[in-house]
């Protein structure tokens, strides 16, 4: 079971993903969470240099979308924003929503990543499915009531994971 919780990569924010380092990996779509991962929670605006770094991701020709537990307006309104499919609603972790992501990316498990702040929903669900996955630091303290208390368990778990080392990714 703590196998299903431990991320392939641990990275401070998504800024420090290793896009070409992932393309030659193999990876071809990444499956990304909205909250605290893409901007913070309830916000939907984005920062500049979260936007760069999408507009970096389709310049290596990786595909992305985005998977996200909330509601639909927001959700569409950042994916239509950042030119990429939106799923809301997703009930992560369960499988539906990365098999629907998956489908809309043209993408297969052994080419996918998921990246998320959250270990029970993002790196769970991605790894329930034998993905690649990275889980980022939270981009903010405030969040749903409900993740909040997930917060707890999670520092158990991350509190002995190191940041990686990306250079041996």
């Amino acid at each position: 079971m703590l196998k299903l919780l431990q991320p392939d990569l641990y990275v401070r924010s998504l800024r420090d993903i290793p896009l070409a380092a992932l393309k030659a990996r193999g990876i071809r779509g990444l499956i990304i969470d909205l909250d605290n991962t893409v901007t913070e929670w309830g916000r939907a605006t984005l920062d500049r240099e979260v936007y760069q770094w999408f507009m970096d991701l389709k310049k290596q020709g990786l595909r992305a979308c985005l998977v996200s537990n909330n509601r639909d307006e927001r959700v569409k309104k950042i994916a239509s924003y950042l030119g990429i499919p939106g799923i809301s609603r997703a009930g992560k972790p369960r499988r539906r929503a990365f098999y629907q992501a998956m489908a809309v990316m043209e993408t297969a498990v052994g080419n996918t990543a998921v990246i998320g702040d959250q270990v029970f929903t993002d790196v769970l669900g991605g790894n329930r499915l034998g993905l690649f996955t990275i889980l980022v630091m939270p981009i903010n303290k405030r969040e749903f009531f409900g993740t909040r208390l997930m917060r707890q368990l999670e520092k158990l778990i991350t509190k002995h994971l190191v940041i990686s080392d990306l250079k041996d990714l």
